[in-house]
């Protein structure tokens, strides 16, 4: 595509943005601080349709998770979603408000979800409405080989449903850079664009065509070895296609949102700097460099390319679909190492690393990775899985820690009295 004169000049101006040291200021005073999240998702109660639209948006037909009457013959006794939907889940939780905890705001300046920690207590099941308890944990600057100076974040969300119950803890990594310098490094400009003949379409076929499930099957944790490869599994090639499936089934992207006719001008006076003029002359999101390539070039990439929350959900259906029916993933650390650019493929593999029976619960330490056409790890994570076994029986759940089920049980108490006043006035 041919950027013009015009659309030159207006992405010069969207990618001048610079750190500003009162956003650091901010986020100092931010550390440590957990409010009650008010933000809408798209979605926030997950509804059976929804649960099952959201694993088909990153590849996942687990009938686990997509068929309620497969569930309902499972020790679940009915639909669960896979665990990492609570990252897409979000009600208003009403909170007392704490001015200081709402940290910097980085308005120009790109961010990029480079990994994250989750844990994991309980499923989400049908009905269940999600709610975040969130806040700041850390903030540091470094130079990064992308962009020069940025700045990193860790966001931290205690993920809670209607029954005060806590669902899981999300520890997001976020690395802040300034486009214009990204842009004018140009690390990644000279990355070719693939190109894909039968042939080699029809190698990757084959990793598709010879994946498994374990499903009902059960994977005994007596059976598992260290040192034993977890099989491999394919993503892509990666398309426009995959970014708009990925935020139908629910990442709505928030606080930014994406929004059309008068709510999408609403959002474009509430902030403009999020807004960038497209060829056409007309204000689009900046969050497009997941699908032009004229906007992801110009702030130094050469193609569109993925979210790395997409590929926290890749490497977690590698995860689930090892673990099966009966086993559950109770932690999933990754970090998003290289950018997955539209053509790109990615194989996932996996290795078992340890194995160990703790409070009884029989757990298997796993190490696994994403590389593309390319032979780059683009993607390594690691996991904690609880699984079956013949002398622990089935898993149990991890208990969750005291602070973390008190502070639930107090946010969700002040929830309800909030809600009692305001629907008394």
């Amino acid at each position: 595509m041919t950027v013009t004169t015009d659309q030159q000049a207006e992405f010069e101006r969207a990618s001048s943005g610079v750190f500003v040291e009162e956003d650091l200021a901010k986020d100092r005073a931010a550390l440590g601080r957990l409010v009650a999240n008010r933000q809408q998702e798209y979605l926030s109660t997950a509804a059976p349709e929804a649960i099952r639209n959201f694993a088909h948006s990153y590849g996942d037909d687990n009938p686990l998770f997509c068929d309620p009457g497969h569930g309902e013959t499972s020790r679940w006794g009915g639909q669960i979603a896979p665990p990492i939907m609570a990252a897409v889940l979000n009600a208003p939780l009403l909170g007392d408000k704490d001015p200081l905890a709402k940290g910097g705001s980085y308005r120009g300046i790109h961010a990029f979800v480079s990994g994250g920690t989750w844990t994991w207590y309980r499923p989400v099941r049908p009905g269940d409405t999600v709610y975040s308890l969130s806040g700041l944990e850390s903030v540091e600057t470094k130079q990064s080989e992308f962009a020069g100076s940025s700045v990193i974040r860790v966001l931290r969300d205690i993920k809670v449903n209607q029954r005060a119950e806590v669902v899981g803890v999300y520890r997001t990594l976020v690395i802040y850079t300034e486009r214009k310098k990204a842009r004018d490094k140009g690390k990644y400009t000279e990355i070719p664009a693939p190109s894909w003949d039968d042939a080699r379409l029809a190698a990757l076929d084959e990793t598709y065509a010879a994946e498994t499930r374990q499903g009902r099957a059960r994977l005994m944790w007596e059976d598992v070895e260290v040192g034993q490869a977890m099989g491999a599994k394919a993503k892509g090639p990666l398309t426009t296609t995959d970014m708009v499936i990925f935020h139908a089934g629910g990442y709505g992207f928030v606080p930014y949102g994406l929004k059309t006719g008068r709510r999408g001008w609403e959002n474009r006076q509430r902030i403009p700097a999020f807004y960038v003029k497209n060829e056409y002359g007309v204000p689009d999101v900046a969050q497009r460099v997941h699908w032009d390539n004229a906007w992801a070039q110009a702030i130094g990439n050469p193609r569109a390319y993925d979210y790395g929350v997409l590929r926290e959900c890749w490497l977690h259906h590698f995860l689930t679909d090892w673990a099966g029916d009966d086993g559950w993933v109770e932690r999933q650390h990754d970090e998003i190492r290289k950018f997955n650019y539209q053509g790109d493929a990615q194989v996932l593999g996996g290795e078992v690393t340890g194995k160990r029976v703790e409070d009884g619960r029989a757990l298997v330490e796993v190490a696994v990775w994403a590389r593309n056409q390319r032979d780059e790890e683009t993607a390594r994570g690691a996991a904690t899985i609880a699984l079956p076994s013949r002398e622990h029986g089935l898993p149990v759940l991890p208990a969750v820690p005291a602070e973390l089920s008190r502070a639930a049980t107090a946010v969700m108490a002040r929830h309800g009295e909030l809600l009692r006043e305001r629907r008394a006035r």
